[in-house]
């Protein structure tokens, strides 16, 4: 007869408090072994791992024992080692022997399997003997079946070591046509100052994409041409989105800082909007610019020489190139940056190669696009000993601002880095003055007893975005009759000034 627990063993407790990379499944074995529970095991072993706990039944929070008697639960045990080695059940046996385990809880028993996370290589793991409609992960929802393409960009991660995604030679790409003169030449002049006795310095620019791993030659078939990487780099954008090319591609770089005005999404936007080559060299320049300057920078001297970058510089840099690196092309979605001023926010599509944990500890360097890799570390810009990740940390902590975080979101699948920018912003919203829009207004009215221009008052302000000031407070003023335009039949005019309307 099934009891109903009211206190639960403080072992059952600790794996309902486990975190989010240590989920829990309860499965009722009353009436024999459950088949599901194969589809358990493969959607943890696809995702973070996680418990499964044979012998309870959890409905609403509350907990009901099976009642399983000790010579069930041998049984259940035997059945459970017995099919984890069987490959017509479940494609490869992950846990060791500690992994499953039997407990007793008052009077019945209870079979617990720890299913660890797989490697990239072991991946997919799946039911049967067809990973196709036989592959799970999981999500907050529990088990769900993977599609044929979730599949597919499994295998292809666990054969990224022979065949990088980045490394595929593209058909029918063109120097003259396809490549931006003006990136190649500015990475080529970075990499001259950084390293100008580099042997690389003085070659031509097309044995320079061919050094690099821009170009290459398969020696197998003799086929050559530009590289994945090499056009994803240095292409136009038109190139980039080819069908030949990745005509999926797009990044975002999105900015929302405290802004008076809630209709207004974004303050500063970068994206393929036509008015520049939108290849990931000129991203990565354009970000990482917008990016530093949320962090302080403090005088720094080492050896007699200012050093105007920090740890946190650092740590900035490493986080924008692991999000580039780290992308899987083949995934729904884009590279996505967002910073506000609370955070720094670090979105790549993809399944991570290494565990949460093996993130953190750094020390084994798996890069889903080694040959992007390659091109920044010859800048100085990326960490292929695994130390990446503790550059990003390190840098955090010299600020004393919060631990980074990282999670991976699904369907579609993203990897998210996150920076809290810490102490320094949290405190400033709560002393914003609850009128604060009514405030400036005054101090716009009391500077502009002398005809100013909108320059002059966004600097008067301590404010950047044009739009959001006219949007927000100038031209409201006017309308209500306190602000007036020096030239009003003009309002476009490059001398258009603003002066308060004094009182009558």
């Amino acid at each position: 007869m099934t009891e109903q627990i009211t206190d639960i063993d403080n072992r059952l407790k600790a794996l309902t408090r486990q975190g989010e990379t240590t989920e829990v499944e309860f499965k009722s074995a009353r009436g024999g072994f459950p088949a599901s529970l194969w589809e358990s095991y493969s959607a943890f072993a696809n995702t973070n791992g996680g418990t499964i706990v044979l012998g309870v039944q959890e409905k609403d929070n509350r907990f009901f024992f099976d009642g399983l008697t000790e010579e069930t639960a041998v049984r259940y045990k035997k059945i459970f080692w017995d099919s984890a080695h069987n490959k017509g059940k479940i494609s490869i046996c992950l846990p060791c022997e500690s992994d499953v385990r039997i407990e007793q809880i008052d009077n019945s028993y209870i079979l617990i399997c720890e299913i660890p996370r797989a490697s990239y290589e072991l991946r997919p793991v799946y039911v049967t003997t067809n990973p196709f409609g036989n592959t799970y992960r999981r999500n907050h929802e529990g088990d769900y079946r993977c599609t044929d393409a979730e599949v597919r960009r499994m295998f292809a991660d666990a054969e990224h070591d022979r065949h990088p995604q980045d490394g595929r030679i593209l058909a029918g790409y063109d120097f003259e046509r396809d490549i931006d003169m003006e990136s190649l030449h500015q990475y080529r002049q970075t990499l001259a100052s950084l390293q100008p006795s580099h042997p690389w310095v003085g070659i031509s620019d097309m044995d320079f994409l061919k050094k690099i791993g821009a170009y290459a030659t398969e020696y197998e078939t003799g086929k050559e041409g530009f590289t994945l990487a090499g056009i994803l780099m240095f292409g136009k954008h038109d190139s980039i989105i080819n069908r030949s090319g990745d005509p999926m591609y797009f990044v975002d770089y999105r900015e929302r800082l405290a802004i008076d005005n809630p209709d207004i999404r974004w303050t500063h936007r970068i994206y393929p909007d036509g008015t520049w080559e939108a290849n990931l060299y000129q991203f990565y320049i354009r970000v990482y610019n917008r990016l530093i300057q949320s962090l302080p920078r403090p005088f720094m001297m080492k050896d007699g020489v200012r050093q105007e970058e920090t740890p946190a510089h650092d740590a900035v840099r490493e986080a924008l190139i692991n999000c580039i690196i780290h992308q899987d092309v083949n995934a729904q979605g884009h590279i996505i940056v967002e910073r506000t001023d609370e955070s720094l926010v670090f979105m790549n599509p993809g399944m991570m190669l290494v565990s949460q944990q093996q993130y953190f500890e750094g020390g084994r360097s798996i890069c889903r696009n080694p040959t992007l890799q390659k091109m920044f570390m010859l800048l100085g810009r990326a960490e292929k000993a695994g130390s990446g990740v503790d550059k990003i940390v390190s840098g955090w902590q010299y600020l004393g601002w919060p631990h980074p975080t990282v999670v991976e979101e699904m369907r579609p699948d993203y990897v998210v880095l996150t920076l809290q920018l810490g102490v320094k912003t949290t405190q400033e919203n709560p002393t914003r003055k609850p009128d604060k829009k009514g405030v400036r207004k005054k101090q716009i009215m009391e500077f502009c007893v002398e005809p100013r221009s909108l320059s002059e008052i966004l600097e008067f302000l301590e404010l950047k975005n044009r739009e959001n000031v006219m949007n927000v407070y100038i031209n409201p003023m006017i309308e209500a009759g306190t602000l007036r335009m020096t030239e009003p039949d003009n309002p476009t005019s490059r001398n258009q000034m603003y002066v308060t309307v004094k009182a009558e």
